[in-house]
């Protein structure tokens, strides 16, 4: 290779990463055993905060993938579940000086006269990029999403050391074949990393609730845009967190809000927000519009699996075996036995439990959100363990995380509504070959 070959310098990076990764695990391992050196009852919750800690300082794919694991029930000890979860609402942000590096790499050396005001201390910081906030030339308030360098060859080092973070769920996973749910993961983090998906991503969402004043997404601005960075329109708001002393009535219209942003898409263009962990979304007002703020984790669906997670729920009400067996069936599952399906239904009973009954009720009636799937994940690992390895197809993994993370942020609010009606309003008309229709435009209007 020439001396300036980018492929070596890509490589010199990705090896370097690899080098910084298992340091930070390494230096984990390190604090874990001088933890058990020392002894004490608190040794769990040490541990965790040590892992934290060194994926913290890491940043990049692998902090996004131990966030992933903290939405599986049971995958995690409670203590590393509580303290990795802490990664989903902030991380270590970077200094003035990156940021101009990082503005200049992206929209040149002249990017500051591009904005009237550009606030160098990043309004929020997370896995992969920190948002800023700034201002138009026209007076506009926008926000600024950048992405920290070299996350491209951070992303193929980090993905290779995945197995690393998921040793930690030993206990679920001997039941389980993890090789697609680590393909999904993988596919999911790369496509993170690609700003210019994201951006039609917002706007897939933006013109999808077009129509409506209380759900809305930011508009992408091209023309300061990049692959790497995103400048949208800023949109005020709080966080959910500052409402969940409110009224009853108020946080049953943020839980309301929050359910049709998430399901509506799913049923009718068959899209979900894979990530819905609280930071991805702000309230204007007393709670009256529900911003959507973040659209790096998207997942498109086939028009076949969406119908599967409309036949499963009514096979569910019915009481109908053989519906359910076809509904898993079309979803992906494999070798499928009258055992296998009871398993299934163990999960299947709790995600849908709330959308089975004809009652106002919260999503989980006495249960923490802390604690939330925790009991039924369990019961079906035993089930599973009698089973043997069970193959779990790519589009359960991030259907299923979304569902928990949405059934969780329920919980916090104390919402207590009717979710059936809820999502029967969203199945008017539903039908496979229009959703399909609906899919094909939607995504073309948007360029995915």
């Amino acid at each position: 290779m020439a001396p300036d070959d980018p492929e070596r310098d890509r490589l010199s990076r990705r090896v370097a990463r690899f080098a910084s990764v298992g340091a930070g695990l390494s230096g984990a391992a390190v604090a874990m055993g001088s933890n058990a050196l020392r002894g004490g009852g608190d040794l769990e919750a040490r541990n965790a905060r040590a892992l934290k800690e060194a994926l913290g300082r890491l940043k990049g794919p692998l902090m996004k993938v131990a966030q992933m694991a903290t939405t599986v029930p049971d995958l995690l000890p409670p203590e590393f579940a509580v303290e990795l979860a802490e990664l989903q609402m902030s991380a270590p942000s970077m200094g003035p000086a990156f940021v101009r590096r990082r503005m200049s790499a992206e929209l040149g050396a002249d990017w500051a006269a591009k904005f009237a005001s550009f606030d160098l201390a990043p309004a929020a910081a997370a896995s992969l990029g920190q948002v800023h906030r700034a201002r138009s030339l026209d007076g506009q308030d926008l926000a600024v999403k950048l992405q920290y360098p070299e996350m491209q060859s951070a992303v193929e080092s980090d993905l290779a050391q995945m197995r690393a973070l998921m040793a930690l769920g030993r206990r679920i996973f001997g039941a389980i074949d993890t090789r697609e749910i680590a393909a999904e993961i993988t596919e999911r983090i790369r496509e993170e990393l690609d700003y210019a998906r994201e951006a039609k991503a917002m706007d897939l969402y933006r013109a999808f609730f077009a129509a409506r004043e209380d759900i809305v997404a930011p508009a992408a601005l091209p023309a300061l845009s990049t692959g790497r960075l995103i400048t949208m329109t800023w949109l005020e708001g709080r966080g959910l967190t500052s409402f969940e002393t409110a009224d009853q009535a108020v946080r049953d219209r943020i839980a309301r809000l929050l359910f049709e942003a998430w399901w509506t898409p799913l049923i009718r263009i068959g899209v979900i927000h894979g990530d819905p962990h609280l930071g991805n979304y702000s309230l204007a007002g007393e709670a009256e519009r529900l911003n959507l703020l973040d659209f790096g984790c998207i997942r498109i669906f086939p028009a076949s699996f969406v119908d599967g997670v409309v036949r499963l729920y009514r096979a569910l009400i019915e009481d109908d075996f053989e519906a359910q067996t076809e509904a898993y069936r079309s979803w992906g599952f494999a070798g499928l036995t009258p055992p296998l399906v009871e398993a299934l239904n163990i999960w299947a009973r709790f995600i849908y439990g709330p959308l089975l009954e004809d009652r106002v009720r919260t999503v989980a009636d006495g249960v923490r959100p802390a604690a939330y799937g925790r009991r039924e994940a369990f019961q079906l690992k035993q089930a599973l363990d009698q089973l043997g390895p069970v193959t779990v197809p790519r589009e359960f993994v991030f259907m299923e995380r979304a569902a928990i993370g949405l059934g969780a942020a329920f919980l916090r609010l104390g919402a207590a509504m009717n979710w059936r009606r809820l999502f029967e309003a969203s199945l008017a008309d539903f039908s496979a070959q229009a959703l399909a229709e609906r899919q094909s435009a939607a995504l073309a209007a948007a360029g995915l």
